[in-house]
Parts: structure tokens; C-alpha cells; sequence
């Protein structure tokens, strides 16, 4: 492992902790995390609360054999292809094309050919009602090995929903909750069909952005239609030429495609491992510029709240501590965690106590707690005046729906109490108690799972090909809809099941979902941990035993 040479410090923090340096040291951080390493001297107790298990060594042979043998098998099918004795399906060069440049690269579709076509009907399934807690699914059926689909006119009903991002269950069709969504969407209609910068700067625009400041706590903030565009088409106005971004190696598409567009330099330090981060910064500062030796217009360290693939959370207060020290500026994208933690659903900066302000760059989505679409760019008002000039999404893009714009302000407005209500704050409680329910019982039955208990993205480790597909198959089976992720999304021996939990979800609902997930489990031969972690009731007896203060 790195980080050798501090192991007798490493001991001694963990001990101050209360944990076992023995037992991290055998079992580890998969592919050689960090294992709890301070590096700032900011103690981050959040983050001794992530685990990332290594599975058994035989593990991970078996997948690279189950690739192996679906690889052959896929060479073998094209070589039927190719003597014509099997149809290929997929898009080809014409005969009288062939002298062109080709357009097709055989090989770079072989993946597709011959793997994920195979297990093509794990996705991509389509849903025919709101994303709540249940939901319906079109039934489908395919005669040619999922080259192609066909619906049989069936529907799936009340299949419970452990995919959606609704995490505070604000997509919904309740028409109590939605009387002020209808009420905008008969004043401005559905559509505003300009861009802000011209005619498409209604003032429900200003008083969302003004509320996002304020739920935030910061100066100003400004609103985009798209998500996705806030973090691609907002970094290039940033950052350019002569900048350096410092990116945390499973920072989302969104945020790699925005580095990219903007021309500056990228590099890129291990997740959230603070000794790989720190190094960098000293190298930029002291370095500067390669050939130049020039000192950086800018360095900006970007970062998520909660990483959506491996659940886990940013160690914030370590990295505001190393930003104030090497003078950089941090770019925190809160896709995933703003309303989903933190005492009132303000995100992580909440979860850890820190201040608002030491984050210069605050960006966060708008469709997965607030059950909309959308995305925030805030900070400081000189920052967010700045991008309404220059950025391609202000000056550009089509401004946000009016009933869209109204769905945020209604359920923020909820989360803040400012509809005079409880009903914000008891879901925000309820997705926090659901997560660390479902969790503790994934633990206690054996399974893998990673990232922060405070987390509502919770993957289950599957590994192995096969499995992914029969589990998907298996539990859909059973009325459970769930989302399976694999290579290319995933390291190749790390493929997995993702779960999203929601405020929505009901106690009897989970508990069925774990029924379930035991007796698949067991089928499938899933529980590969080996580690004991308490069961439920023995945590809520602690918890219960523990002295009020």
C-alpha cells in the first residue's frame, strides 16, 4: 500500500478513534483505498462510518473467468457470422460501400455484439407511471435474443421502486400538493421558448433562485434546465487555459466533459484520499505550469457530495482545510446530496458543519430530492453575476418550465417549513432512519455493500456476470425493480446492484425488499462478506442505552 512510511501514525489515530488497525489493515479499502488516513489533521468522523470490504481472492478469479468465457464465446459466434451460418444484427458496412472510409469499426462493437446484447433486457425497461415507491412496468418480451423487444400489452403493477432518485418522494400525483404547480402551469403555461438573456426571465425564475440562496445559505445562486448542462456548460466559463482542475477519480461524466470543453489541465487524485490530493496541490504550487513554470491562473478542486456509484461521502472538511491552505477553489457538486442529508436536508456541508462559505463553487441538481429537473450554480453574488454573462447555459439554453420551476419552490419550500408544515422535515428523517435501516440489515445478512451510512445510494457487490443478470431477472421476478450496473460503468471485477432509497418507502416495503434480497441472496451465493456487524436490534439497544444529553 501507499502511505507505508505513516503507518505508525495511521496506528495511533485509529486507536484514538476506537478502531482496530488490525483489522482495517487485513481487510482493507478495495482496490487500495485509503484507509482512513487524516492527511490534514481534520478529523472527519463521517467518513470512519465508509466501508469498502474486499471480497475473497476467488472472487474476483471467477469474474475474470465468467468474462473470459463469454469473450470466447463472443469470438466464436462472430466467426458464425462471418461464414454466414448466424445473422448479425447490428448496423454494417454495404457491399458497395465497402472501399469507403468504413463508418462501423467492427471491433469497437464487439462488446455491444456480443455481451450486452445478451443481457440487454435488464434495462432500459419501460415504466408506465409515476416513479413513487411502486410503480408499473410495460411487460416485454424478445424472439431474437434482445435485438429487439415486443410488448405483449401486459403490465406489471406495484413493482417496488429501489431504482428512482426520489429520495424525499417528492415525485408525485398527489393533487393537494400539486394545486400550485397547476395554478403556474394555467398563468405561464409549460413552456417558455426563449432563452433568460431575452424574453424567458419569468419571476418565479428570480424567486426560486432567491429561495436557493437561501436554503443554501449563501449569497446568490442561479437556475439551469438541465442538470447534466450545469456542470458541463458552467466549468468552461470557470476555469480555462493556464487553470488546473484537480478531479477525484469517480467524478461523474458531467463533470469530466465540462474539465475537458473548458482547456485547462486535468489531473486527477484517488477518491477521496487527502495524502493524493495534498501532493498534487504542493506540486502545482511549487512547480507551476510544465515548461513555463508559470503559477496557475487558477487550481480548482472538484469534488461530489455523495458519489452516486459507490454511495459514498466527500471528506468536505479535510479538503476545505487543504484548499484554504494552497489558496485553491473548490467546485462541490451536490447532485445526489443536497435534501438527501444533513439534519434539514441541506447537504453535506450541513452533515459536516461546515460553513456555506468555504465552498466558493456550490452546484447541485434539482431532479432527484425535489422530483423535478434542473440544476443550481451558488456562492458569492460576484460569482453567480459572472455566469449570467458568461455562461453557454444562461446565454444559450432555453429557460426552466414554469410547473417545474413551481415543483422545486414547493417542495423546498416544504423541506424549509415555509408551507407551514412538518411534512418536509419528517421526510428528510425518514429517508436518514430508511437508510440506516436498510443498510444495517444488508450488513447483518452478509452482503457487500459500499460507501457512508448516511448515504441513500447503497450498492450491493455482485461481481460476477452471470449473477448481475440473474439477479436483475430474479428479483424482477419477485416484484422488486432494480438497477444492475457493470463493465464499462464499473471496474471490471466490481460489478454490482445499486439501491436508491426514498422517504417513500414504508417499513413493510423494505422489509419485503430484504426478505427477498436474503432468499436470492442465499440462492445466488451473494454474501461475501466476512466481516460481523451487529444486527439491528443490537444497534438501536446501544442507541437506546446511550445517556441523553
Amino acid at each position: 500500500m501507499a502511505i507505508t512510511a505513516a503507518n505508525g501514525n495511521l496506528k495511533a489515530h485509529l486507536s484514538h478513534n476506537g478502531l482496530k488497525y488490525e483489522s482495517i489493515k487485513i481487510n482493507g479499502y478495495h482496490n487500495k483505498r485509503e484507509k482512513n488516513v487524516p492527511g490534514t489533521g481534520v478529523a472527519s468522523g463521517q467518513h470512519r462510518q465508509e466501508s469498502f470490504e474486499q471480497a475473497p481472492i476467488y472472487v474476483a478469479v471467477m469474474t475474470y473467468v465468467g468474462f473470459g468465457i463469454v469473450t470466447l464465446f463472443g469470438y466464436f459466434r462472430d466467426f458464425l457470422r462471418a461464414v454466414g451460418l448466424e445473422k448479425c444484427h447490428l448496423a454494417q458496412e454495404r457491399e458497395e460501400q465497402k472501399d469507403f472510409v468504413p463508418m462501423y469499426q467492427d471491433f469497437e462493437n464487439f462488446y455491444t455484439r456480443n455481451l450486452y446484447m445478451r443481457v440487454r433486457d435488464n434495462w432500459n425497461r419501460p415504466v408506465c407511471s409515476l416513479p413513487g415507491p411502486v410503480f408499473d412496468l410495460m411487460e416485454r418480451v424478445s424472439d431474437d435474443y434482445n435485438w429487439t423487444f415486443r410488448l405483449t400489452g401486459k403490465t406489471l403493477h406495484d413493482v417496488i421502486n429501489m431504482g428512482s432518485y426520489n429520495y424525499l418522494g417528492f415525485a408525485e400525483n398527489n393533487a393537494d400538493f400539486l394545486k400550485t404547480v397547476v395554478d403556474k402551469t394555467q398563468q405561464y403555461g409549460v413552456g417558455v421558448c426563449s432563452t433568460r438573456q431575452e424574453v424567458g426571465n419569468l419571476s418565479i425564475h428570480e424567486e426560486l433562485e432567491q429561495l436557493v440562496a437561501e436554503f443554501l445559505g449563501v449569497e446568490s445562486s442561479m437556475i439551469f434546465g438541465m442538470g447534466f448542462a450545469t456542470n458541463s456548460m458552467n466549468i468552461p466559463a470557470l476555469v480555462g487555459k493556464g487553470c488546473l482542475i484537480l478531479s477525484d477519480e469517480l467524478n461523474h461524466t458531467s463533470l469530466i466533459l465540462g474539465a475537458r470543453l473548458s482547456g485547462a489541465t486535468i489531473r486527477v487524485f484517488k477518491h477521496n484520499n487527502m495524502h493524493s490530493l495534498e501532493k498534487m496541490l504542493r506540486e502545482a504550487v511549487v512547480s507551476g505550469q510544465p515548461r513555463t513554470h508559470r503559477p496557475w491562473k487558477k487550481i480548482l478542486i472538484m469534488v461530489e457530495g455523495i458519489y452516486s456509484m459507490e454511495g459514498s461521502v466527500v471528506r468536505l472538511p479535510e479538503i476545505v482545510a487543504l484548499k484554504k491552505k494552497y489558496k485553491a477553489y473548490l467546485y462541490l457538486d451536490e447532485a445526489h446530496s443536497i435534501g438527501a442529508v444533513g439534519r434539514s436536508g441541506r447537504g453535506v456541508t450541513e452533515l459536516f458543519d461546515v460553513n456555506p462559505a468555504d465552498v466558493d463553487v456550490m452546484m447541485g441538481t434539482l431532479t432527484k430530492s425535489f422530483g423535478a429537473a434542473g440544476g443550481y450554480i451558488a456562492g458569492k453574488k460576484e460569482l453567480v453575476d459572472y455566469l449570467r454573462c458568461h455562461s453557454h447555459s444562461s446565454v444559450y439554453a432555453s429557460a426552466m418550465s414554469p410547473p417545474v420551476t413551481e415543483q422545486i419552490m414547493r417542495a423546498m419550500k416544504c423541506i424549509m417549513g415555509k408551507d407551514g408544515s412538518t411534512e418536509g422535515i419528517r421526510r428528510v428523517r425518514q429517508l436518514a432512519e430508511n437508510t440506516r435501516y436498510f443498510r444495517a440489515r444488508l450488513k447483518e445478512m452478509g452482503f457487500i455493500i459500499y460507501g457512508n451510512d448516511d448515504s441513500p445510494v447503497v450498492p450491493i457487490l455482485l461481481y460476477m456476470p452471470g449473477k448481475v443478470v440473474a439477479f436483475s431477472r430474479e428479483m424482477l421476478a419477485r416484484k422488486i425493480g432494480v438497477v444492475v450496473v457493470g463493465f464499462p460503468a464499473t471496474p471490471i471485477t466490481e460489478a454490482r446492484a445499486r439501491f436508491c432509497l426514498s422517504a417513500g418507502h414504508t417499513k413493510a416495503m423494505l422489509d419485503q425488499v430484504l426478505h427477498h434480497l436474503n432468499e436470492v441472496g442465499d440462492a445466488f451465493c451473494l454474501k461475501f462478506s466476512r466481516r460481523r456487524y451487529p444486527s439491528w436490534a443490537e444497534l438501536q439497544n446501544e442507541k437506546n442505552s446511550e445517556p441523553s444529553s
